[in-house]
């Protein structure tokens, strides 16, 4: 079994590729793509960089150059649900692109013309486990399962985070999720997405996000530890 494990940025992978062992870096274009161990497990690694067409760019090469058998994609987000706080776990249940737009054709935003689906469905089995895991690591009260939306936006408005809830009911926002859900949805690869919450995407975003970020990161990585030790 081989697993593909992404982040979007460097503070996001530094925590895994810390404590993977046998590391081999293979470079694909400007991406640097790190094959090894992790609790006894065949890992690829990969920052992907920042934004929708890098999530899907790094998500396309782990099935077709690397042949993963399944796909986590781990990082941080900002929380959409007024009750999720600075710290907590979203486990995302589906994944939807909020700035798709193409209601002007009768479409509901979101909504991808001639695709059967838009609302791209997390693996149960990978889901279940990285709940437990969660819960286990955190307790019940930080951790969540629901919808994340993404979208190539960086979210510091109260009044787009009441329409990111009341349109999409979402958890989280960030800025890859769903675009690699695409990729696995259309290569048939089961896939999950963790984020922990760094910021509530408010008007204290820019100013959370970076005292946040390591710390959420430090958190996903423990549940990524747990799923593989589980499979």
């Amino acid at each position: 079994m081989r697993i593909g494990i992404i982040g979007a940025m460097n503070e996001e992978i530094i925590e895994l590729k810390s404590v993977m062992n046998n590391i081999e870096e293979e470079c694909i274009g400007n991406l640097s793509f790190f094959k090894g161990e992790l609790k006894g497990k065949e890992v690829v690694l990969v920052e992907c960089g920042i934004g929708k067409v890098n999530g899907a760019i790094c998500a396309t090469f782990m099935k077709s150059h690397f042949n993963v058998d399944m796909l986590l994609f781990t990082g941080v987000a900002g929380g959409v649900n007024p009750d999720i706080n600075i710290g907590d776990i979203v486990i995302a249940t589906d994944l939807v692109e909020h700035d798709f737009d193409t209601t002007a054709f009768g479409y509901e935003l979101g909504q991808i013309p001639r695709m059967a689906e838009y609302k791209f469905k997390t693996d149960e089995t990978l889901r279940d486990i990285a709940y437990d895991c969660a819960v286990k690591a955190f307790g019940e009260a930080k951790v969540w399962k629901g919808r994340i939306v993404s979208g190539d936006q960086f979210i510091a408005s109260p009044d787009k985070i009441k329409w990111l809830k009341e349109i999409f009911d979402g958890y989280c926002t960030e800025m890859e999720g769903a675009a690699v859900a695409h990729v696995c949805y259309t290569f048939n690869l089961p896939f999950l997405v963790i984020r922990a919450i760094s910021d509530k995407a408010d008007d204290d975003a820019k100013v959370d996000y970076p005292e946040f970020v390591k710390l959420a990161a430090k958190n996903s990585k423990t549940i990524i530890e747990g799923i593989l030790e589980r499979l």
